[in-house]
């Protein structure tokens, strides 16, 4: 039965091969994945979630740089890279439109497994990097 860390390698590499069939077997159905922008509760908006970054950022990859050698949690720090070709979903319940601009972006994950499941996901990065990145409006108006 795998344990975090190896669930954690595993969604990694499925996130890098936007596979969201594959993503969906490693998480169990009532997991919890919280990010900056915003958090999953289940199975079917965990696999929504994905499906909007790889909407918004068709090259999306995440290559990880640092692994922590743990069972549990399975820990990782990476740099998200990509281009804004697509919309994807905001905290805020918007959409971001594509703007066409490359982003890298450095941050880290866990993953928590329970019977060989991802049960908790937790990926810390700066919201407002990503956001100055993308040409977002820090100022209200």
């Amino acid at each position: 039965m795998p344990d975090g860390r190896q669930l954690a390698d595993r969604v990694l590499d499925a996130v890098n091969a936007h596979d969201l069939d594959r993503l969906s077997t490693y998480y169990d159905r009532h997991a919890v994945l919280a990010t900056p922008l915003g958090v999953c509760e289940g199975r079917e908006q965990i696999v929504r979630y994905w499906e909007s970054m790889f909407k918004g950022f068709t090259d999306m990859a995440m290559t990880v740089w640092n692994r922590v050698e743990c069972a549990d949690p399975g820990f990782s720090e990476w740099t998200m890279t990509g281009t804004h070709t697509g919309s994807f979903a905001l905290p805020d319940g918007g959409v971001a439109g594509a703007s066409g601009r490359r982003i890298t972006v450095r941050g880290c994950g866990a993953c928590h497994a329970k019977n060989g499941l991802v049960v908790a996901h937790r990926d810390y990065f700066d919201l407002l990097e990503l956001y100055s990145q993308l040409g977002f409006s820090l100022v209200p108006g």
